[in-house]
């Protein structure tokens, strides 16, 4: 059979996997030479192998109902995992797959009651949207649980069974029960292998029920026990209780690799040793599991099984860490985007600072050596792709005077030449420092550059930001009477104007007299759009944002 790849300037699905002729939008399909540094390279191995995955899981065999759909999108994500590394074997695929598959999926169970993998056929027909379904329980959860049924059974096993399932349900529709069957076949036909129940009782606990569970660990007594995450009461459990042999081991690290699709919950004495490990020689523990503790321990701390100092404990050792997505962890849980602009009001702050510039200095100084001598050596580097951004941003907005210096000197070498290419890598935050540092001449520049018509959406976007970052407050006040009195900017451009301004340190207030004061005038231009509504939440609802009144912006109408 012939198959075909096709890319589309405007294709809203992203990519679809028709037989013999598979469809994609451009950016998922073409990868130039100046696409460098920006994590395409990746994520296009990742979607073309996703989509000839579909060749046989989704066109060859179909799930019978939308009840399974994750029998197409969840196997198709897990194996496009497989066909990528085999293209690109120098990529680290499997930390991006436990980055972006496993634990964002973990997360968003965390903190809502989501439903279950596969639901009865009669709830599907009932109570769901179809389309509701392609989220990430589907895709994500359902990689994950094949992951780790992979992870117990061997992949040699599953890559059998699954052949079995495909060669007996070619051409035509199979459900959940289907595939466990073949797979119980294959199991059946061996002996290195065994199982303590059968599969299909050992998947339907995972696939047949929402959520996922904590194993709690006690090493004094050598108690494994189980609960649903969030749910105590909870009886359906996935593990019976377990007794650890005793050992001559100081520590036990369970769950390695992020094998299994749960959290783990250490008592203290365990986590001691593990922190003291850590410190001594991090590579003790894999990349992926410092992740997961890391990931783990501030989802339990959120969740009140521990106390956040705990959860402090384990982070001590950051300075020896060399992982810029184990570092993007911690970033996102103790310094989330949306408390940036306020958390510099308390006194936590302070101390916040001395705590993690002291560890981020090493990686630091690593990352900045590349962007000033040799850039293009992290050109491969995908999470540095992805997530240096994160952490430079973190480390001026920090106040680490190497990370101001820096920004500085690339926006300024900016100014010099305007053919100049900042570093792809970390473009969006020297723009914003390097407004922020400097005077209206470095604010100027950006507005006479966000002006030139060769530049793009993505360009605007981080010369609008930048201009929100600037430190003196008329200056903020001037941006957004520029924005005002420019009328060729679109609504969701003032409205994205807007939100910059609020984010920062000085906006709040700013922004709020800006739309109060200018209400009528918004509303004249902008009617019922949906952009009045941004300007309404954007402002009043602030974060510790303590403004007059509401009706304020309603009495000025």
């Amino acid at each position: 059979m012939d198959l075909d790849l096709v890319a589309l300037p405007d294709f809203g699905a992203g990519a679809m996997e028709n037989w013999g002729l598979m469809i994609f939008e451009e950016p998922a399909l073409l990868y130039l030479p100046t696409d460098k540094f920006t994590g395409r390279k990746t994520i296009i191995a990742l979607i073309v192998s996703h989509e000839l995955a579909h060749q046989w899981f989704g066109n060859l065999v179909t799930m019978t109902w939308w009840n399974d759909l994750w029998l197409k999108e969840g196997l198709a994500s897990y194996l496009e995992n497989l066909g990528a590394t085999f293209v690109e074997p120098e990529l680290s695929l499997h930390e991006i797959f436990y980055d972006h598959i496993v634990q964002p999926v973990l997360s968003q169970e965390n903190d809502i009651e989501v439903r279950s993998l596969s639901e009865s056929e009669d709830k599907v027909n009932g109570s769901f949207s179809l389309v509701s379904l392609f989220d990430s329980i589907t895709y994500n959860k359902g990689a994950s649980i094949t992951w780790m049924l992979s992870g117990f059974l061997t992949e040699k096993l599953l890559t059998r069974a699954l052949n079995s399932y495909l060669k007996e349900f070619a051409f035509s529709n199979a459900n959940q029960d289907d595939l466990w069957i073949h797979i119980q076949s294959v199991v059946d036909a061996q002996d290195e292998v065994q199982l303590p129940a059968s599969v299909k009782k050992i998947m339907d606990s995972w696939t047949r029920q929402s959520g996922f569970p904590v194993l709690t660990f006690n090493i004094t007594t050598g108690t494994i026990s189980q609960e649903k995450f969030h749910n105590k009461k909870h009886e359906n459990k996935v593990f019976s209780e377990m007794q650890v042999s005793e050992s001559e081991y100081d520590w036990i690290l369970l769950n390695v690799n992020l094998s299994g699709y749960y959290r783990v919950n250490y008592d203290q004495l365990n986590l001691k040793r593990l922190v003291h490990l850590l410190e001594n020689d991090p590579k003790a523990i894999p990349a992926v599991s410092r992740f997961q503790l890391l990931d783990d321990i501030f989802a339990l701390a959120r969740s009140g099984y521990i106390e956040i100092e705990a959860a402090l404990e384990l982070t001590k050792y950051l300075a020896r860490e060399d992982k810029l997505f184990v570092w993007n962890v911690v970033l996102v849980n103790l310094v989330p985007d949306n408390v940036e602009s306020t958390l510099k009001n308390y006194e936590v702050y302070p101390l916040l600072k001395k705590y993690l510039l002291k560890r981020m200095l090493p990686i630091y100084h690593y990352y900045a050596g590349f962007i000033r001598q040799n850039v293009d050596a992290l050109e491969d580097d995908y999470f540095a792709q992805v997530y240096l951004e994160k952490f430079f941003a973190t480390a001026c907005w920090l106040g680490l005077q190497d990370c101001l210096d820096l920004s500085s000197e690339l926006y300024t070498k900016w100014m010099d030449n305007p053919e100049y290419k900042i570093p792809f890598l970390i473009r969006r935050t020297v723009c914003c420092y390097g407004v922020a540092v400097g005077s209206d001449k470095e604010w100027d520049f950006a507005w006479e550059m966000y002006k030139h018509n060769d530049s793009t959406t993505e360009d605007k976007d981080i010369l609008l930001s930048a201009m929100s970052c600037a430190k003196e407050s008329w200056l903020l006040h001037r941006s957004l009477r520029y924005w005002l009195s420019d009328t060729q900017f679109s609504s969701n451009c003032t409205a994205n104007i807007l939100e910059y301004v609020v984010s920062k340190d000085t906006g709040h207030r700013i922004a709020w007299e800006f739309v109060t004061e200018n209400w009528s005038l918004l509303s004249e231009r902008y009617g019922n759009q949906p952009v009045m509504i941004s300007f309404y939440f954007c402002v009043s609802f602030a974060p510790s944002a303590n403004f007059p009144s509401r009706d304020n912006i309603v009495c000025n109408d």
